[in-house]
């Protein structure tokens, strides 16, 4: 007991020291008390006692431990892109369709939700593992597929999942990314899921789905949004201010397209006319369902009905999504068709959800709802094209913590414990 009590009198010491320049350092040593003695971090209301958080000149954060929520990251990372000469790749990764409406209604939406605070409850222990599928993550928030990822950062998805592998985030990698499966999964310490555009060629398609669970992605999961072209005007936009000769990369042709895709190493394109299949059916998805010998679930669904028909294929898992808003100008957010797809398949499968996540507490209204895990993309982005891993990790902790908050807030002290109770509609 003496050892204890001289252990926290030395860590108090050293977090009210202006030695700890850092707030990553001054996190830590917050946890350790916690760990120390079973209760949540002690806060301080005296923010000048913390440690500054700088910015640059232009008020753009230059290091990632001083961001102070995710949206910080945005113009660090496009001040990176346009460094770089590379204004097309952040039209890429901005670009909505149209008018950019689904995609901003995505975020916008949770607005629409309000949370239920409950008091008197101790909460200085949070659990906020979740699990699936007989994984246990240790939050319920997970990576979603972004494809050409080594547009922002070399290394690309092996870089996300290192800094998700760490926090016991699960991903999803894209069939696109520049990084291959097998090298993410090294990288990740436990098999990421596996996004799959599955091409209009079976043979294709076959080949992706062995290489993936030959790795030991427990997990396929079939986007099917994309069955229809799509005017990103973001994108065409920043692309006049691209001044790139980007022939180099980018050659007509779905061999020359997918050549620096590493999924696609070694495997035969030459048939291949389409990245997405968009002549997919119900049919195709008892194809795949046919040599998927883990987990398949269907990534893009918006509808009960749609959620009703999956059940009847096969599926063993839904992700409620638009693709970011990039895929259809529905005007649709996700989090506002959640419950109908929850109510749909009646707790059968889970229903995981993407699209606008920028809080924590979007989290928890999402999971209120029923979602059983919540997804981001740009967030996670922005911070590796700001700061590559440093970036993405910073990003995921921010989420975290605010979401631990939010816990503690309404006294669910597990995920278990967050019910439709905890959310109200404005």
């Amino acid at each position: 007991m003496d050892r204890l009590h001289s252990r926290r009198k030395f860590l108090n010491f050293l977090a009210a020291s202006p030695l700890v320049g850092t707030p990553t350092v001054a996190s830590t040593i917050a946890t350790l008390l916690a760990s120390a003695s079973g209760e949540a971090p002690a806060q301080s209301y005296d923010v000048l006692r913390g440690a500054t958080r700088a910015f640059g000149p232009d008020g753009i954060i230059t290091k990632p431990g001083d961001a102070l929520d995710v949206f910080e990251f945005e113009p660090a990372a496009k001040k990176a892109v346009f460094a770089q000469g590379a204004p097309g790749h952040w039209g890429y990764l901005e670009s909505g369709v149209d008018g950019d409406v689904t995609r901003d209604a995505n975020h916008t939406a949770y607005a629409k939700y309000n949370i239920r605070v409950q008091r008197l409850i101790d909460a200085r222990k949070i659990d906020t593992s979740v699990k699936i599928f007989g994984e246990t993550w240790g939050s319920p928030i997970f990576c979603c597929p972004v494809s050409s990822l080594g547009a922002y950062d070399p290394e690309a998805g092996v870089a996300v999942a290192r800094a998700a592998g760490k926090r016991k985030h699960q991903m999803i990698l894209s069939t696109v990314d520049n990084a291959s499966i097998a090298d993410v999964n090294k990288a990740h310490g436990w098999p990421a899921w596996f996004m799959l555009y599955p091409t209009d060629d079976w043979n294709v398609t076959q080949a992706l789905v062995q290489e993936a669970e030959r790795a030991g992605s427990p997990a396929i999961v079939l986007t099917v949004d994309r069955q229809g072209g799509r005017n990103t005007e973001d994108l065409f936009r920043e692309r006049r201010l691209d001044h790139r000769d980007c022939t180099g990369c980018h050659q007509p042709g779905f061999a020359n397209e997918v050549s620096r895709k590493a999924n696609f190493t070694g495997i035969d394109v030459s048939k291949v006319t389409n990245l997405y299949g968009t002549g997919m059916t119900w049919g195709f998805v008892d194809r795949l369902r046919g040599i998927v010998k883990g987990k398949l679930l269907l990534k893009g669904i918006m509808t009960g009905e749609d959620a009703k028909e999956s059940l009847r294929h096969g599926v063993d898992g839904l992700i409620v999504s638009n693709h970011g808003g990039r895929a259809e100008e529905s005007g649709q957010a996700t989090i506002g068709v959640l419950v109908e797809v929850v109510d749909a398949v009646g707790g059968k499968v889970p229903v995981l959800i993407d699209g606008g996540v920028r809080r924590g507490t979007n989290v928890l209204k999402a999971l209120a709802l029923g979602a059983t895990a919540v997804g981001i993309g740009r967030p996670y982005v922005w911070g590796l094209a700001s700061f590559g891993e440093p970036g993405v990790d910073r990003v995921l902790e921010i989420l975290d913590d605010e979401f631990t908050t939010i816990m503690r807030q309404v006294g669910a002290l597990n995920i278990g414990q967050i019910t439709q109770n905890n959310v109200t509609r404005t």
